[in-house]
C-alpha cells in the first residue's frame, strides 16, 4: 500500500482529510474541510480551500486553486461547496470556485476531464465528465457543461449558458448563448459552423446514429423553418427517434438563453 506523502513546506490543516497514496507537492496550502480521495497528486503552491471534495486519482498541477469563495458581490461566506469527481488533470493556475446560494450552493466538475492551464471555471457550474478544456479558456458563473464537450483556448463563455453534449467550441469563441449537442460553434460572437462529426466518431457513435443527429441538425438550423414548427417536424419523423436526436430536441426546447446558430 502506497503511504501518503507530504513535503516539509506544504501546511495542511488538522481537519482535512486525506486517502491513501496522496502526494501533497512543497508549498501546497491545504486549509479545513478539504476531502482528497485517494491517489491524488497535489503540486507546488496549490491552494485548497473547503468546502471541497476531491474523488480518487485527481492529478492536480502547479499553483492550481481550488474551492476559494466565488466571485459574486452578493456572497456573505455562506457555506457553500466545490465537488470535484475522480481521475481529472488540472494543469498549472488553473482556478475553480465554489457556489454562490443561487442555485443549490454546489459548483461541480465531473470525472476524467482535462483542464489546461490558466482556465477558470466560476461558481455554479456543472461540468459532466471527459471534457476537454484548452489553455485559459474562462467559463462565467452558472454554465452548465454536458459530457464529452472539446473547448478549445482563449474560448469566452457568457453566465448561464449550457453546451450540449458532444459540441466543439473553436479557438478564441465568445459564447453568448446555448450550443446544442453535437454542434460546432467558432467566431466572436460566436455562430454555427458545422456538426461536430468527428467528435461523433471518436465517441463510438454509430453510422446511423450519427445520419439522424445530421438530418435533425438541417432540419432546424438549414430548412428555414420557425424552431418549433422545425422541432414538431423532428418530431413527427419516425427515422429520428434515436437517444442522440432526442437529446438534441431536448436541450433546445429547454434553452433559456436561445441557440447559437
Amino acid at each position: 500500500m502506497i503511504s501518503t506523502q507530504i513535503h516539509p513546506t506544504a501546511i495542511v490543516d488538522a481537519s482535512a482529510r486525506l486517502g491513501t497514496g496522496v502526494s501533497i507537492g512543497p508549498f501546497a496550502v491545504i486549509g479545513p474541510a478539504v476531502d482528497i480521495g485517494d491517489g491524488c497528486d497535489i503540486g507546488a503552491h496549490a491552494v485548497l480551500e473547503g468546502p471541497l471534495s476531491l474523488g480518487a486519482g485527481n492529478q492536480v498541477g502547479p499553483h492550481v486553486v481550488l474551492g476559494r469563495a466565488p466571485q459574486d458581490l452578493s456572497y456573505n461566506g455562506e457555506p457553500t461547496r466545490l465537488e470535484i469527481g475522480a481521475n481529472n488533470t488540472f494543469r498549472e493556475f488553473f482556478t475553480a470556485h465554489r457556489a454562490s446560494t443561487k442555485e443549490d450552493g454546489v459548483t461541480r466538475i465531473g470525472s476524467r476531464n482535462l483542464l489546461m492551464a490558466y482556465c477558470h471555471v466560476g461558481h455554479d457550474c456543472q461540468l459532466g465528465n471527459d471534457i476537454v478544456i484548452a489553455n485559459a479558456t474562462q467559463l462565467g458563473g452558472h454554465i452548465h457543461v454536458a459530457d464529452q464537450v472539446f473547448i478549445a483556448g482563449l474560448v469566452g463563455m457568457h453566465q448561464f449558458i449550457r453546451i450540449g453534449r458532444l459540441a466543439m467550441l473553436g479557438g478564441g469563441a465568445m459564447v453568448p448563448q446555448d450550443v446544442a449537442p453535437f454542434c460546432t460553434v467558432a467566431g466572436d460572437r460566436a455562430s454555427l459552423r458545422g456538426m461536430n462529426s468527428r467528435g461523433m466518431q471518436r465517441a463510438g457513435l454509430d453510422s446511423a446514429a450519427r445520419r439522424a443527429v445530421r438530418r435533425a441538425h438541417d432540419q432546424f438550423f438549414r430548412a428555414g423553418l420557425p424552431a418549433q414548427d422545425a422541432l414538431a417536424a423532428i418530431e413527427a419523423d419516425t427515422a429520428l427517434q434515436t437517444p442522440e436526436v432526442a437529446d438534441f430536441v431536448s436541450f433546445i426546447r429547454g434553452s433559456q438563453r436561445g441557440i447559437v446558430r
